[in-house]
């Protein structure tokens, strides 16, 4: 176990809560930050009433993820019969948005040596230098060629079954643009579908996420420049022609034969590529 203060940025999902505990067993955590989601407002509200096509794609992805996650599948995945929950409930604080000031009084109180973030909206301004040894994210794509959105299901959708996989990086202003620190590539076999990919994914990328604070602790230089801007994916790229498309491809064999055994890579530091930590006085996500 690491000896490093780790303050964690996630989400409320099982994926989410199995990341955050993983990292509690493997270091000093010493806040959980929840991005609960600012709900809806009489605005939000009349602008999506306004925007007949943008109502229709969030009501379609709506009941698309009712019945993709129905039965409880995600948190059995990560916590079997147990039901989902943190191990260090005690140091939760909860915030409707991650850039809220909040977070950064809180990253400024406490002084972590690392801010870990996993499932959060993007991170903007001061959190961005805190954490004496760097803020991180645990991105579910291969950065950079699947940065965004639904990474699993575009790598998927284009063919490329061993690009399936999470990305370690450091964080920066863009979307999944920091510093690449590993590239962790889940087992992937023909029976796999796109959620049994992802969340595989997640649960290796939670270990690598432990190893890291233990290669950090002692000293290790990491973080190479993205060699590539690669693709950004968004939300509203995945539709239903999309969908069915996938669907079909799976259905005639697209993993027919596949047999690829986990994999993870890690980028050795470059001094461009490491951030300047000393006198930071200023807080992205998948």
């Amino acid at each position: 176990m690491s000896s490093l203060t780790v303050m964690i940025l996630c989400g409320r999902s099982p994926r989410h809560l199995h990341v955050a505990n993983r990292l509690c067993d493997g270091a000093r955590a010493v806040a959980i930050v929840q991005e609960t989601g600012s709900g809806w407002s009489a605005g939000k509200l009349r602008r999506l009433l306004l925007d007949p096509a943008r109502l229709s794609r969030k009501a379609w992805r709506w009941l698309r993820d009712r019945r993709r996650y129905r039965g409880n599948a995600e948190a059995r995945f990560f916590f079997g019969d147990r039901p989902p929950r943190l191990t260090r409930p005690d140091l939760v604080t909860e915030v409707p948005q991650i850039d809220h000031a909040d977070v950064v009084t809180l990253a400024n109180r406490l002084r972590p040596d690392v801010i870990a973030v996993f499932g959060t909206s993007l991170i903007r301004g001061a959190l961005l230098t805190r954490g004496r040894l760097g803020i991180f994210n645990l991105h579910g794509g291969l950065s950079p060629r699947y940065r965004g959105a639904d990474c699993t299901f575009w790598a998927l959708y284009n063919g490329e079954p061993g690009e399936v996989g999470c990305t370690l990086h450091r964080i920066d202003a863009g979307i999944d643009t920091g510093a690449l620190v590993a590239h962790v590539s889940p087992e992937v076999t023909e029976g796999d579908d796109e959620l049994t990919l992802f969340w595989r994914a997640v649960r290796d990328g939670a270990e690598a996420y432990v190893e890291l604070l233990d290669r950090l602790e002692r000293g290790e230089s990491l973080g190479q420049r993205q060699p590539e801007k690669g693709r950004l994916y968004q939300v509203k790229d995945r539709g239903w022609r999309e969908e069915r498309r996938l669907a079909g491809r799976m259905r005639e064999g697209l993993l027919r034969g596949v047999s690829l055994p986990p994999r993870l890579r890690w980028y050795a530091g470059t001094a461009a590529a490491e951030p300047a930590r000393a006198g930071a006085t200023e807080g992205q996500a998948s």
